[in-house]
């Protein structure tokens, strides 16, 4: 259910990013969500006494991991610009199978043969809705691939993270970290004229933008920071299918768009091979829980 609160919030962010695309400037857009993220979570913090600290490692971890948001969204936030909403989610969908690799050889997550044969149905179904989209509009439509390798670096980072820290106190401190990373940034480039590092006053219509794509995205990601507390990433991997037809409902409702013939049947072999995954693990026999006695 966590997870799929994350799956219900992101296309709906996603979309808020679009619409921002030719009118706030990229370097603004990243500063705004993450100075959102630390700003919304430190009073929660506060009022239940929770402690901002971690580990030196886990900090270590932490400043990887809001590394790893800041390239992620920077890329998704970029390709919004050229792409349907529907086809650059689906495309960043190639994301569960990297992840199940990487669980699978990073973190020791059991996959299984099944897994393994439904990641390269998926996958297969990812190229099907990257062929129309790079024969549109060129490069660009590859960065939903580069999102997808960052995001499943990024989630194993999180899974980590998870098991051992407050999902709360992760969240604000990665929001922090990121805006001390991003400030600088964009102070530096500020007059540089450079591409996406221009530096405008947002009017009301883009600070209510800007501040739901930190809110949405602020929540979605405490989401699924928990849901990794709570299950491995090889399980909610595939969970995180439902995003694609929400975002095909957001980007049909808002702009106007739907995949193309080519696209939608690459969309349909992805989500098909996800549901599989998820009818396997159903499947599998999971040991009964410990009492306390014993655990003890």
């Amino acid at each position: 259910m966590l997870m799929i609160g994350f799956c219900a919030m992101a296309p709906v962010a996603d979309a808020m990013a679009k619409l921002l695309g030719g009118r706030v400037p990229l370097s603004e857009m990243l500063l705004v969500r993450f100075a959102a993220q630390g700003l919304l979570l430190l009073p929660v913090i506060w009022l239940t006494g929770r402690r901002l600290s971690l580990t030196r490692g886990a900090f270590k971890l932490t400043v990887l991991r809001s590394l790893l948001h800041i390239i992620g969204l920077g890329a998704m936030f970029t390709a919004l610009r050229f792409l349907p909403l529907a086809d650059a989610v689906a495309m960043a969908f190639v994301m569960p199978f990297i992840m199940l690799l990487l669980g699978w050889l990073v973190l020791s997550e059991e996959v299984g043969w099944h897994r393994l044969l439904a990641c390269t149905v998926g996958f297969a179904g990812t190229l099907l809705v990257v062929q129309p989209s790079f024969a549109a509009v060129g490069a660009p439509a590859l960065l939903p691939l580069l999102v997808a390798f960052v995001f499943a670096l990024f989630m194993l980072v999180s899974r980590k993270l998870a098991r051992e820290n407050d999902p709360i106190v992760l969240q604000a401190l990665s929001g922090m970290v990121s805006t001390l990373i991003l400030a600088p940034i964009a102070l530096l480039f500020a007059h540089a004229r450079l591409p996406f590092f221009e530096v405008m006053l947002p009017g009301t219509e883009e600070w209510a933008l800007l501040l739901g794509v930190g809110v949405l995205g602020t929540l979605g990601h405490l989401l699924m920071t928990w849901a990794l507390r709570f299950a491995p990433a090889a399980t909610l991997a595939p969970i995180q299918y439902l995003e694609i037809p929400l975002a095909t409902a957001v980007g049909w409702l808002v702009f106007r768009d739907l995949p193309d013939g080519i696209a939608a049947l690459g969309i349909v072999v992805i989500m098909c091979a996800g549901l599989y995954i998820l009818l396997v693990e159903r499947a599998i026999p999971r040991p009964a829980a410990a009492s306390p006695q014993s655990a003890e």
